[in-house]
Protein backbone atom coordinates (compact mmCIF):
# COMPACT_ATOMS: atom_id res chain seq x y z
CA UNK A 1 0.00 0.00 0.00
CA UNK A 2 1.41 3.42 -0.87
CA UNK A 3 1.50 6.62 1.16
CA UNK A 4 -1.23 8.11 -1.02
CA UNK A 5 -3.65 6.00 0.99
CA UNK A 6 -2.41 7.61 4.22
CA UNK A 7 -3.47 11.04 2.95
CA UNK A 8 -6.94 9.61 2.21
CA UNK A 9 -7.09 8.10 5.70
CA UNK A 10 -6.08 11.42 7.26
CA UNK A 11 -8.80 13.22 5.32
CA UNK A 12 -11.34 10.63 6.47
CA UNK A 13 -10.11 11.02 10.04
CA UNK A 14 -10.60 14.77 9.80
CA UNK A 15 -14.13 14.29 8.50
CA UNK A 16 -14.88 11.63 11.11
CA UNK A 17 -13.67 13.85 13.95
CA UNK A 18 -15.26 17.03 12.63
CA UNK A 19 -18.46 17.01 14.60
CA UNK A 20 -20.41 20.27 14.40
CA UNK A 21 -18.92 21.39 17.72
CA UNK A 22 -15.36 20.72 16.55
CA UNK A 23 -15.56 21.54 12.86
CA UNK A 24 -14.81 25.25 13.30
CA UNK A 25 -11.74 24.51 15.40
CA UNK A 26 -9.79 22.42 12.89
CA UNK A 27 -7.80 25.28 11.37
CA UNK A 28 -6.40 28.65 12.31
CA UNK A 29 -6.26 31.50 9.78
CA UNK A 30 -3.15 33.69 9.52
CA UNK A 31 -4.09 35.76 6.46
CA UNK A 32 -2.36 34.20 3.44
CA UNK A 33 -1.71 31.01 5.44
CA UNK A 34 -3.81 28.59 7.45
CA UNK A 35 -2.68 25.83 9.77
CA UNK A 36 -4.94 22.78 9.59
CA UNK A 37 -4.79 20.09 12.25
CA UNK A 38 -6.38 16.91 13.42
CA UNK A 39 -5.64 14.35 16.10
CA UNK A 40 -6.86 10.76 16.15
CA UNK A 41 -6.04 7.37 17.71
CA UNK A 42 -3.36 5.42 15.83
CA UNK A 43 -5.71 2.42 15.79
CA UNK A 44 -7.83 4.37 13.29
CA UNK A 45 -5.18 3.46 10.67
CA UNK A 46 -5.27 0.06 9.06
CA UNK A 47 -2.22 -2.13 9.82
CA UNK A 48 -1.16 -1.86 6.16
CA UNK A 49 -1.28 1.95 6.08
CA UNK A 50 0.54 2.21 9.42
CA UNK A 51 3.30 -0.16 8.28
CA UNK A 52 3.71 1.54 4.89
CA UNK A 53 4.19 4.89 6.67
CA UNK A 54 6.33 3.68 9.58
CA UNK A 55 3.67 4.50 12.17
CA UNK A 56 2.89 2.44 15.26
CA UNK A 57 -0.66 1.29 15.93
CA UNK A 58 -1.45 0.89 19.60
CA UNK A 59 -4.11 1.75 22.13
CA UNK A 60 -2.92 4.88 23.87
CA UNK A 61 -0.93 6.18 20.88
CA UNK A 62 -2.35 9.19 19.06
CA UNK A 63 -1.37 10.85 15.80
CA UNK A 64 -1.15 14.62 15.29
CA UNK A 65 -1.49 15.72 11.66
CA UNK A 66 -0.55 19.30 10.71
CA UNK A 67 -0.79 20.90 7.25
CA UNK A 68 0.38 24.41 6.39
CA UNK A 69 -1.94 25.78 3.73
CA UNK A 70 -1.49 28.82 1.51
CA UNK A 71 -4.25 30.68 -0.29
CA UNK A 72 -3.91 30.54 -4.06
CA UNK A 73 -4.93 33.14 -6.61
CA UNK A 74 -7.85 30.92 -7.56
CA UNK A 75 -9.30 31.33 -4.03
CA UNK A 76 -8.27 27.81 -3.14
CA UNK A 77 -5.77 26.35 -0.73
CA UNK A 78 -2.66 24.28 -1.29
CA UNK A 79 -0.26 22.69 1.14
CA UNK A 80 3.20 24.21 1.38
CA UNK A 81 6.49 22.92 2.80
CA UNK A 82 7.85 24.26 6.01
CA UNK A 83 8.81 23.28 9.50
CA UNK A 84 6.58 22.15 12.38
CA UNK A 85 7.44 21.60 16.03
CA UNK A 86 5.40 21.40 19.17
CA UNK A 87 4.47 19.71 22.38
CA UNK A 88 1.48 18.06 24.02
CA UNK A 89 0.63 18.89 27.62
CA UNK A 90 -1.26 16.44 29.79
CA UNK A 91 -3.69 17.41 32.56
CA UNK A 92 -0.74 17.96 34.94
CA UNK A 93 0.87 20.31 32.37
CA UNK A 94 3.69 17.81 31.80
CA UNK A 95 5.04 18.28 28.26
CA UNK A 96 5.70 15.63 25.66
CA UNK A 97 7.76 17.08 22.83
CA UNK A 98 6.45 15.99 19.45
CA UNK A 99 8.85 14.67 16.81
CA UNK A 100 7.15 15.78 13.61
CA UNK A 101 8.21 14.27 10.35
CA UNK A 102 7.42 15.66 6.94
CA UNK A 103 5.40 13.50 4.55
CA UNK A 104 5.17 14.44 0.89
CA UNK A 105 2.69 12.76 -1.45
CA UNK A 106 2.79 14.36 -4.87
CA UNK A 107 2.02 18.04 -4.28
CA UNK A 108 0.63 17.45 -0.79
CA UNK A 109 2.87 18.10 2.23
CA UNK A 110 1.90 17.45 5.83
CA UNK A 111 3.58 16.74 9.14
CA UNK A 112 2.90 13.81 11.47
CA UNK A 113 3.87 13.05 15.06
CA UNK A 114 2.80 10.34 17.47
CA UNK A 115 2.27 10.76 21.20
CA UNK A 116 1.01 8.75 24.17
CA UNK A 117 -2.29 9.51 25.85
CA UNK A 118 -4.53 8.11 28.55
CA UNK A 119 -8.10 7.42 27.48
CA UNK A 120 -10.36 10.35 28.30
CA UNK A 121 -7.49 12.72 29.13
CA UNK A 122 -7.63 16.13 27.50
CA UNK A 123 -4.29 17.01 25.92
CA UNK A 124 -3.35 20.59 25.03
CA UNK A 125 -1.22 20.96 21.91
CA UNK A 126 1.08 23.91 21.35
CA UNK A 127 2.25 23.89 17.72
CA UNK A 128 4.62 26.23 15.89
CA UNK A 129 4.54 26.10 12.09
CA UNK A 130 6.70 28.12 9.73
CA UNK A 131 6.18 27.95 5.96
CA UNK A 132 9.39 27.82 3.94
CA UNK A 133 10.48 31.38 3.11
CA UNK A 134 8.11 32.90 5.70
CA UNK A 135 9.74 34.98 8.43
CA UNK A 136 7.07 34.60 11.11
CA UNK A 137 6.00 31.62 13.20
CA UNK A 138 2.37 30.53 13.03
CA UNK A 139 1.45 29.50 16.58
CA UNK A 140 -1.53 27.24 17.18
CA UNK A 141 -2.91 26.00 20.49
CA UNK A 142 -5.77 23.51 20.74
CA UNK A 143 -7.01 20.72 22.96
CA UNK A 144 -8.19 17.23 22.11
CA UNK A 145 -9.59 14.34 24.11
CA UNK A 146 -9.17 10.81 22.73
CA UNK A 147 -10.64 7.50 23.79
CA UNK A 148 -9.40 4.00 23.07
CA UNK A 149 -11.55 2.10 20.61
Amino acid sequence: MKRASLFSVLLLAAAWLATPALADNKSVDFGDYQVHYNVFPSTFLTPEVAKANNLKRSRGLGIVNIAIMEETEESGLRTVPGQVEGKALNSLQQPTYLAFRRVQEGDDVYFLAQYQYSAGETMVFEITARPTGHNQDLNVRFSQELFND
